[in-house]
């Protein structure tokens, strides 16, 4: 799997407890049933210790959740480019809100993760830094308001002026750019909200990962697509 077409459901497995070990394949595959039933691209983002292990095992995209600026060689515990493509996985998250980077970092990240032909997903927790962060070119753009992350109230409902303001200041940057949303996106309407207001799909995690029936939840999510 080389690309990611949207609009797309990207969930990203965090280091939750229902993701260890074998958890992020079977996931993984339950995100793949679902995707290749219904048609709809679905992502996953493994933790890194598992990230080979699925990106091997199923087909669909599969996305690092981190990458390090830096390249190979002497760079200990840091993960870089290279690695993450050696794996089969197609891109990585870079300044996730929980993993966050300085602006001269996700500069050099997104750099060192393109000459390595993968898809850059950089998260910002404003619009402006939306803007800022959209000067390095990224694939993608994810919007997660930080206090609405991992809560009851999707930013569709809370906040949708912020996916709006997003999607047309990235654009009005560079328009290859794509807008994800995340934060609190649990639910099929609120995914369809997330794209009538312009972005191309949503970024999410618990809503998933933490579900009694992941397969259920994920067909929720996708009915209005």
């Amino acid at each position: 799997m080389t690309d990611l077409k949207t609009p797309a459901i990207v969930v990203n497995f965090k280091a939750y407890r229902e993701v260890d070990g074998e958890g992020s394949l079977k996931l993984a595959k339950i995100c793949e049933s679902v995707s290749k039933d219904s048609g709809v691209t679905i992502a996953v983002c493994p933790p890194m210790v598992e990230l080979g292990t699925v990106a091997r095992a199923v087909d669909i995209p599969v996305f690092s959740q981190n990458a390090d600026p830096h390249a190979p060689g002497s760079s200990t515990g840091w993960i870089t480019a290279s690695m993450i493509k050696s794996t089969g996985a197609i891109g990585t998250l870079i300044n996730h809100s929980e993993h966050r980077f300085e602006n001269n970092v996700i500069s050099e990240s997104v750099e060192l993760a393109k000459a390595d032909d993968l898809i850059t997903m950089v998260c910002a927790e404003s619009v402006k830094k939306a803007v800022s962060v959209s000067a390095y070119h990224p694939d993608f753009i994810a919007i997660e308001p930080p206090e609405l992350i991992g809560g009851d109230i999707s930013v569709t409902t809370a906040n949708p002026l912020i996916i709006e303001d997003t999607v047309n200041s990235v654009k009005s940057v560079n328009k290859k750019i794509s807008v994800l949303c995340g934060a609190g996106v649990k639910t099929g309407e609120d995914v369809a909200k997330a794209i009538e207001l312009g972005s191309s799909g949503v970024l999410l995690a618990s809503g998933v990962v933490k579900s009694k029936d992941p397969k259920a939840t994920l067909y929720d999510l996708i009915k209005h697509i």
